[in-house]
């Protein structure tokens, strides 16, 4: 094989056989030949550090065991032939020589397949992309806040590197995949990509940005990760809600800027007013405070400050979905975000220095970001809170929402030896009350271990 990094060990071979012997028989019956490699792209859960990449931010996920799995065969028919095991999600093929489009508007599950393919064929020049015929099977739950999107992007940037002959690092890959994704509309900040590429068995990771790195961050013993689904689907292309909060963000760092000096035009996310003024986190809060008013800005108002007309405002500040918008909480925006960046810091240092209060520090500071996510950033929503409730009534030491909110999962953190007795409070509570979470409850409720990452391999 190509690649340096992604190639897989016999454990995730043993992990996958069983889908891989079902995957490769759907694949044989479908294109007639066997395949010629397998690759995997796993899901992942953001344990603390929400909405804060696309600031410059480091965030704190870990790889869920869960992935997104592909059979994958090279020929030269001039043709991608997707296919996928889940019947709902239909087939679909595009010629090599003509310009991938990737529909907006229609987020279909082969566009963010085609979202990893346009992403190599850029960063390589590709006039001519290798045909294939690749059939993908998930198991990570859809539009649950878990990176089942990206996984897929993830996925399709490394088999479509393998299956052109190129090599790239596990960074190179993970940055293409994130700066690709946004070809279906979604501006992520690249947590998703790089946790899928970045992730080791047995450990969580700090992920920094510019440049990219991962450092292990080892979970308290005597402690595992729930994931609960609270069965309200999120689907970040199809709505403006995440966009709308970059946008935001996006403002109020224009906005501090401008108050301190700086020059606005430049500065985008966040942590580049923090860089620029050298000041620490908790004088960024009081800044907040000081400069932005809790009172949602007008366009007006906002574009009088920055000195840009209407127009300016629509183009440079605004993107394509959230054109509408006349409204800005930039105040509440910004304080959940440097609040955030300070809660993840202290996170790893708990982990790093491991007191003998660990689990109740961490699950604290859990507790402290789904306050911040619901009430400053506005992005939870009434199930997700009412479970969260439940998680903490039923034994959990820290709960919070996950993977961008608006719906999809909680993680809690719960005492090991609590582990049978809670998942029973909350299937009990949450899910079997209500006919339609009952019957999403055995993919909905989970313990979760870390896992590794995106990997390609072959047959044993």
């Amino acid at each position: 094989s190509t690649t340096e990094g992604p190639i897989l060990s016999h454990l995730h071979i043993q992990q996958n056989l069983k889908r891989m012997k079902n995957l490769k028989e759907t694949f044989e019956s479908k294109f007639g030949e066997p395949p010629l490699f397998y690759a995997c792209a796993p899901g992942r859960v953001n344990l603390i550090g929400e909405h804060i990449d696309y600031c410059g931010y480091s965030v704190l996920p870990m790889a869920i065991e869960q992935n997104i799995l592909a059979a994958v065969s090279v020929n030269n028919s001039g043709t991608i032939q997707l296919a996928n095991t889940n019947p709902q999600y239909k087939d679909f093929s595009v010629s090599c020589s003509e310009e991938i489009t990737i529909d907006r508007d229609n987020p279909q599950w082969y566009y963010y397949f085609l979202c990893g393919v346009k992403g190599i064929q850029e960063k390589f020049g590709l006039k001519h992309l290798a045909g294939m015929s690749c059939v993908v099977d998930g198991t990570i739950p859809p539009s649950s806040g878990l990176s089942s999107s990206s996984a897929l992007v993830c996925c399709s940037g490394l088999v479509t590197m393998e299956a052109n002959q190129k090599s790239l690092s596990k960074v190179a890959l993970a940055e293409i995949c994130a700066k690709s994704e946004r070809y279906i509309g979604t501006e992520g900040g690249g947590m998703d990509q790089s946790i899928s590429f970045l992730a080791e068995m047995g450990t969580a990771k700090l992920i920094e940005f510019q440049p990219l790195r991962a450092t292990d961050v080892k979970l308290p013993d005597g402690a595992v990760f729930v994931i609960s689904n609270c069965c309200v689907e999120m689907n970040k292309a199809a709505s403006s809600h995440y966009n709308i909060r970059v946008v935001e963000c996006r403002i109020a760092t224009k906005m501090l800027a401008q108050a301190r000096g700086l020059d606005s035009s430049r500065l985008l996310k966040l942590a580049q007013v923090q860089v620029e003024l050298k000041a620490s986190l908790e004088e960024m809060l009081a800044l907040v405070d000081e400069v932005l008013h809790p009172e949602p800005y007008s366009r007006e108002e906002i574009s009088k400050v920055l000195g840009v007309t209407s127009e300016q405002f629509s183009t440079e500040l605004l993107s394509a979905n959230t054109q509408e918008m006349t409204q800005f909480k930039l105040h509440q925006r910004a304080k959940h975000v440097y609040g955030e960046a300070a809660r993840v810091l202290q996170f790893k240092s708990v982990c790093d220095s491991k007191p003998a209060e660990s689990t109740r520090l961490l699950g604290e500071l859990m507790n402290q970001s789904h306050a911040s996510c619901r009430d400053l950033y506005e992005c939870s929503c009434p199930e997700l809170d009412q479970l969260v409730d439940i998680c903490l009534k039923s034994g959990a030491m820290g709960s919070r929402l996950t993977g961008a909110g608006w719906g999809g999962c909680a993680v809690s953190m719960v005492p090991s030896e609590k582990v049978e007795s809670f998942l029973q409070a909350v299937r009990e509570e949450y899910y079997l009350p209500d006919p339609r979470r009952a019957a999403m409850e055995k993919q909905s409720l989970f313990v979760s271990k870390p896992g590794g990452g995106a990997a390609i391999f072959l047959e044993e």
